[in-house]
């Protein structure tokens, strides 16, 4: 039973196999952008037919509240929207929601921006991927967002970012394990408004988030579920996102901006935080990436400059340095020239271990013949870094892989302004510009914005008291739309603070892979000591 008794249901995951609507309980409208007032009365009775992993299917009777704009002042209501879903009966039998978890899953992918605006259902969150033109009559200010901002706005280098559909079955585990789910809509980075200016640049996404997380707070006892049990999810940007939401609970630096917004006078600390290939610290993300994946070629099998990715190793080692990080399992200091070791085993390894003794002898034994770079031997495996490396294959993306110098890639147009569709945010990257449009040095709000974005400066540079002390994360080993150590420098950061980390990688999975959603379901009930509550 994957979710277990912990949880009181048996474990659900897969995919919703249908959704009917019943009858409305009310019919007045659930938003309430004036007053930020949930009102409990405002949803439509639901039934969602869920397979779990063992392929049993549950039927879920629920409420779902349609689109609530979660602030006063909404400079684009077709994002800075939400949607709640809260089960009232499981196969048959009563749940009560009220004290249970809540699982705010974003669906922000590649930093783009996400709508629930027409979503009808749980799970109905969606990264505007192919441009983020607003429903229509949705927007309720006079800012909209442009059909054509997403023709020209950055995005290649082979960044694909994948959207939060990645950790999609987590919304339906979640509900049918009695929890509360609850998806915000968040602007991004191709919203142009009528007068040709970006209005979803950074840090609009983890400002809605936030302002999101205040509006459910500040609702207790009226929106259902524990509101001091919040639990994030996302994948990609979206894990970066939920990383950062995790990591800044309540950070002043961010006050000015919810303010703006007419955001609810509530907190915005969450309780535990789940992410999925995060794509994240931003401006080290160069140096990470070419110390990682800096000898594999691209899939054309051009290989890149190896000026450029050895300079960036270079930046990266004193970066590494300098972050004072102890590794998990009495490690001890990591560095660059450590950090191989490190990976090889406290992550890669015990993948490859798990993988290999779940398959049946025959596949184990198929999988090795074709892979003889691994030993297995007394159910273990063992491998060295560099046949890993090679194991893995062409790399996603050019150097460098996310400031890149032709302002090409999608955080460029991130860290774009006004009428400015893309800039440099890191001093390497605004030197070597190739566009002419740069004046070869980083503008001056950037570094305060990278501050925004990033939040390993609220583990390291400023150590947040209110952050999460629960964190799920996630990565696939064939993941190269970003480093490994992203991830694995945030888990020992977040260890050495004294928190809880559950970090594991899924053995040749690529971006966005969620191969367990069933454990994380467990770990949500493990964490917040929840245990459902059921009627007949």
């Amino acid at each position: 039973m994957g979710i277990g008794a912990t949880a009181g249901v048996a474990a659900v995951g897969g995919i919703a196999l249908s959704a009917n609507a019943s009858s409305s309980k009310s019919s007045s409208s659930s938003s309430s952008s004036d007053t930020l007032v949930f009102d409990p009365d405002a949803y439509t009775k639901l039934t969602k037919t869920v397979t779990d992993t063992a392929g049993t299917k549950h039927t879920v009777v629920y409420h779902f509240w349609k689109a609530i704009t979660y602030v006063a002042n909404p400079v684009d209501a077709t994002y800075q929207s939400l949607i709640v879903s809260s089960p009232v009966e499981i196969d048959g039998k009563t749940v009560d929601a009220s004290n249970a978890p809540i699982l705010l899953a974003n669906s922000v992918g590649g930093y783009l921006p996400s709508s629930v605006a027409t979503a009808t259902e749980v799970g109905g969150g969606g990264s505007a991927m192919g441009g983020g033109a607003a429903p229509s009559g949705a927007p309720s200010s006079s800012a909209s967002a442009s059909a054509s901002a997403s023709a020209a706005a950055p995005g290649a280098n082979g960044n694909t970012n994948a959207t939060g559909g990645a950790t999609s079955s987590n919304q339906l585990l979640a509900l049918a394990a009695g929890y509360v789910v609850i998806e915000p809509g968040a602007r991004g980075r191709t919203l142009k408004n009528s007068g040709g200016e970006y209005y979803g640049t950074a840090p609009t996404a983890i400002v809605d988030l936030k302002a999101a997380v205040r509006y459910v707070k500040s609702n207790k006892g009226r929106i259902p579920g524990d509101v001091e049990r919040i639990v994030s999810a996302g994948t990609s940007a979206g894990g970066a996102l939920s990383s950062l939401l995790g990591a800044s609970g309540d950070s002043p630096i961010y006050d000015k901006y919810l303010k703006e917004l007419g955001a609810a006078d509530a907190s915005d600390a969450i309780f535990a935080t789940g992410a999925w290939c995060p794509i994240t610290d931003l401006e080290h993300a160069d140096g990470a990436y070419e110390w990682n994946w800096g000898g594999n070629g691209l899939s054309t099998g051009r290989t890149v400059d190896q000026t450029v990715s050895k300079a960036l190793q270079a930046q990266f080692a004193e970066y590494q340095a300098g972050l004072k990080l102890r590794g998990l399992g009495g490690f001890g200091p990591l560095n660059a020239r450590n950090l191989d070791e490190y990976m090889v085993e406290q992550y890669l390894e015990p993948s490859a271990t798990t993988y290999l003794a779940a398959v049946s002898d025959s596949a184990r034994a198929t999988y090795l013949k074709a892979n003889t770079f691994i030993t297995w031997s007394g159910g273990k495996a063992t491998f060295t870094w560099a046949d890993f490396l090679t194991h893995v294959g062409a790399r996603k993306k050019d150097a460098p892989a996310f400031d890149a110098f032709d302002l090409s890639a999608g955080e460029n147009n991130e860290f774009g302004t006004g009428t400015t569709l893309a800039r440099h945010f890191t001093a390497y990257g605004a030197k070597n510009d190739s566009t002419g449009l740069s004046s070869k040095r980083v503008p001056s709000d950037i570094p305060a914005k990278l501050d925004l974005m990033n939040p390993m400066y609220h583990l390291v540079e400023k150590v947040n008291p209110n952050r999460s002390k629960h964190w799920w994360i996630r990565l696939g080993t064939k993941d190269s739309d970003t480093s490994l150590t992203v991830a694995a420098n945030l888990a020992a950061r977040l260890d050495n603070l004294g928190d809880d980390v559950n970090h594991i990688y899924y053995w040749d999975e690529g971006h966005g892979a969620n191969t367990d959603p069933g454990d994380f379901i467990t770990w949500i009930a493990q964490v917040t000591g929840h245990k459902a509550k059921r009627g007949k």
